[in-house]
């Protein structure tokens, strides 16, 4: 496979990890790293180092980065959330594919900037939504292709995490306090939507409607601050505007409903409270179980180890994927190498422009219904009508639109 020259912008925690997985692979070559602290940018630079054994461009400036011409194909985005879209935009029309981290959306009119330069452009973007290729999801996506569920009726979905600890390094330049002191919001509606998406074949025959949330009130964090802080932490006496747990609702155009749940404020194990119900079955991922009719007996669960055998994603089942157990248990892999697929063949990404925009617009719309008591809020249709009748996507072993078992002959390696 030929090597792909590309960026990295952003440099924090998540930002040096992907750096350090990039380097571990053989057809990446890191062109130039970014971070606006320049010790991160620098320490980013002595890793290209050690890898490459020669220097690689340094810039605390994003723009000089993504205008450079180094024969960079791509654009890797692991910046705060206000600035995703902003340097994804800049990217593209640069020619460069942009790839960012998940996130939230900052405003509506961001998400039609996005599609707008797609569509001016033609060079892709990508919403590096990790758990649309997690192997229990793309375990059920394959069971929903294959007609297990039936027709499916309703799917959940939920961050819930326990981030209270968080407020521990909130005296510094921390991007969750803007949101949390600010912001009423679903703030981080991706990990929880991606896969439901695949599910429902959103703007692909079907799309979101319409939705709308309602938040609790605002005390978790608080709580947490003053119990195990003390009053002399910078945000001791801060109102959080940020409900602790926010429940969205959404309406589908084929009928089909949705509930997301952002909790990051409560004691509690971490969950993505994955559900999927349809005419013929049942999946719970808390419980890491099934229901299905005419397989299971009696009204009970059965566990989902009695599936993989014959329904395990061919993705997971004949990759090296399961080797890969850093990065969320392979899945920050899987997402990486189907953007870099992608930008190998010069062909569109399996989370498009579109998937990526109604993904993070959520987070704004929720806002705004809170903010009107709940009201229901419409949920722009970034396809403009094209989600009725889309061509078809690339051939490709990451597709999330369709399970090609074809393109699995023998071991994949890549």
């Amino acid at each position: 496979m030929r090597t792909i020259k590309m960026s990295i912008i952003g440099l924090g925690g998540r930002g040096t990890w992907w750096l350090g997985e990039l380097l571990k692979m053989d057809d990446v070559e890191i062109t130039a790293v970014c971070d606006k602290h320049e010790d991160r940018m620098e320490r980013g630079r002595a890793m290209c180092a050690e890898k490459y054994g020669r220097e690689v461009y340094g810039s605390v400036n994003w723009k000089d980065v993504v205008s450079r011409d180094d024969g960079s194909e791509a654009v890797f985005i692991t910046t705060y959330w206000n600035d995703h879209v902003k340097i994804a935009i800049a990217a593209m029309k640069a020619g460069k594919y942009a790839g960012f981290e998940v996130g939230p959306a900052q405003s509506i009119q961001q998400c039609w900037d996005l599609v707008r330069t797609y569509e001016e452009t033609g060079v892709p973007c990508m919403l590096m939504e990790n758990c649309c290729y997690n192997r229990e999801e793309m375990t059920v996506l394959n069971m929903i292709k294959k007609g297990l569920f039936g027709e499916i009726l309703h799917c959940q979905g939920g961050y819930e995490h326990d981030l209270r600890a968080v407020a521990d390094s909130m005296k510094r330049d921390h991007e969750r306090a803007w949101h949390y002191l600010h912001r009423n919001a679903e703030l981080y509606p991706t990990h929880e939507l991606g896969p439901i998406m695949t599910y429902l074949d959103i703007n692909r025959g079907n799309r979101l409607l319409s939705l709308n949330a309602m938040a609790t009130k605002s005390r978790g964090l608080k709580k947490y601050i003053n119990d195990k802080c003390g009053p002399d932490h910078p945000l001791a006496d801060a109102d959080f505007k940020l409900g602790d747990i926010i429940t969205t609702s959404i309406r589908c155009a084929n009928g089909e409903t949705i509930v997301l749940t952002h909790d990051t404020s409560s004691p509690r194990p971490y969950s993505r409270g994955g559900r999927v119900q349809g005419t013929c079955g049942l999946w719970m991922e808390d419980m890491h179980g099934l229901h299905i009719e005419g397989r299971t007996q009696g009204e009970v669960y059965e566990p989902m180890s009695n599936y993989w055998e014959e329904f395990e994603h061919p993705l997971w089942k004949k990759t090296k994927a399961t080797e890969y157990t850093g990065g969320h248990g392979g899945m920050d892999w899987l997402v990486m190498r189907a953007f870099l697929e992608a930008v190998r063949r010069k062909i569109q990404t399996p989370i498009d422009v579109y998937d990526s925009a109604t993904m993070m617009a959520v987070a704004i719309l929720s806002e705004e219904s809170i903010s009107m008591g709940s009201a229901p809020v419409a949920i722009p249709d970034f396809t403009d009508g094209m989600w009725l009748k889309r061509e078809p996507g690339p051939k490709s072993i990451f597709s999330l639109a369709e399970v090609d078992e074809n393109l699995f002959e023998g071991t994949v390696e890549f």
